[in-house]
């Protein structure tokens, strides 16, 4: 049942191509299948591989034809423009520094692009991409994956009611320990892909994982970096880029911040945990136990939000999937976004305006913002940890 189409008037079922996502991936495979949980959109084209062999044999696996099985993302975006059926947006879930060209090469051809994060790698390709996208009006999304969560949505609509009072400070950590052992030198083809700067751009820990935490705090907040003090350590034998990353924030207004993101934190899962702090109290979320918001009202008990069972604000509550007490999570999340991001394609193609709830996705100028955080971050340690504007 596709809800949103039939309220637009528009019944037929939106199609999408991908780029990357072949053999071994485990991003593609994660954005196929929470595409697939709204049933919104169906994937009927793809250059999974720079091998033509590995994009056909991940071509079959899907279903797909194999007139369009491309050799390459240029010849997709070439011929899928000029299809009647052309697709009506294009997955990118290739390497860091191949983000820009792919994106690029579709927008050029008017096709909506969605891109996992980061955008890409240099500020000036984000601010074209974003000047792109304008100018062709056509809706960019980049899969900053944890602002789907139903209880994200929900501190949000707190912190907007100012349920938390003018927020003081921020702490924010995101530790993992996938990469304290030199798991790109034991054939783990996505450690690879993080710490090499030809494939990663100039980060690793800070533009994977440090990525993640600017956005969210953004789009919890509010908030306006004002200036940025980074120490971006590479403490893997052999590295070159950074598998671990200290910041301190100054947000416009007088807030202050400190992110620490890390790969090789023995323990860390993936324990993305932000904090807000108020005049009037303090939210406090963590990924991996994400159904649940703790409160701490100033002066007051502590509390439990929890999805499904309170009451929460109504944009947050559409997108909740079931019931209290049966977990949602990861999936749920990435769907989240692109459920809000297709139905607006949907009214787009149904002649209608998206507007309000239904452009809260993140979009293009999220992506570009999260670009110029890790080019701060990274001018802040080469100049030796000392504070730059933002």
């Amino acid at each position: 049942m596709i809800e949103a189409s039939a309220e637009s008037g528009f019944t037929k079922q939106l199609s999408y191509g991908m780029v990357g996502g072949g053999p071994g991936s485990f991003i593609g495979d994660v954005h196929r299948k929470s595409i697939n949980l709204d049933g919104l959109a169906r994937i009927t084209a793809g250059c999974f591989s720079q091998s033509p062999e590995k994009t056909l044999e991940t071509g079959k696996s899907l279903g797909l034809d194999n007139e369009r099985l491309y050799k390459s993302y240029g010849e997709m975006a070439e011929a899928e423009s000029k299809r009647p059926d052309k697709i009506d947006f294009v997955v990118i879930v290739t390497p860091n520094t191949s983000h820009y060209a792919i994106a690029k090469a579709f927008l050029s051809r008017g096709i909506p692009v969605v891109c996992d994060k980061p955008l890409c790698t240099e500020e000036s390709e984000a601010k074209e991409l974003a000047e792109l996208a304008k100018q062709k009006k056509l809706p960019f999304m980049v899969t900053y994956t944890y602002t789907g969560n139903v209880t994200v949505r929900q501190m949000r609509a707190m912190i907007k009611k100012g349920e938390i009072g003018k927020i003081l400070f921020v702490n924010a950590e995101y530790p993992q320990e996938w990469l304290l052992a030199p798991a790109e030198k034991q054939g783990n083809k996505q450690a690879v892909t993080r710490t090499d700067p030809a494939l990663a751009g100039k980060a690793n820990c800070v533009g994977d994982l440090g990525s993640h935490v600017e956005n969210m705090v953004s789009y919890l907040t509010g908030l306006k970096i004002k200036k940025v003090l980074a120490r971006l350590d590479s403490i893997g034998e052999g590295r070159v880029l950074d598998d671990n990353a200290t910041i301190m924030l100054e947000y416009e207004g007088g807030a202050k911040g400190v992110y620490w993101t890390s790969q090789i934190a023995a323990g860390g899962d993936n324990p993305f945990r932000v904090r807000i702090f108020g005049s009037k109290g303090a939210l406090d979320w963590n990924e991996e136990n994400c159904n649940y918001i703790q409160v701490y009202p100033f002066g007051q008990p502590k509390f439990t939000l929890s999805r499904g069972r309170d009451a929460f604000a109504a944009q947050a509550s559409s997108l909740s999937r079931i019931p209290s007490g049966h977990p949602e999570g990861y999936f749920e999340s990435l769907a989240n976004i692109y459920k809000v991001y297709i139905n607006a394609l949907i009214k787009l193609k149904a002649g209608q305006t998206p507007g309000g709830d239904d452009l809260d996705f993140p979009d293009v100028e999220m992506g570009a913002e999260g670009v110029k955080f890790i080019g701060k971050c990274v001018e802040s340690s080469q100049k030796g940890s000392v504070w730059v504007n933002f």
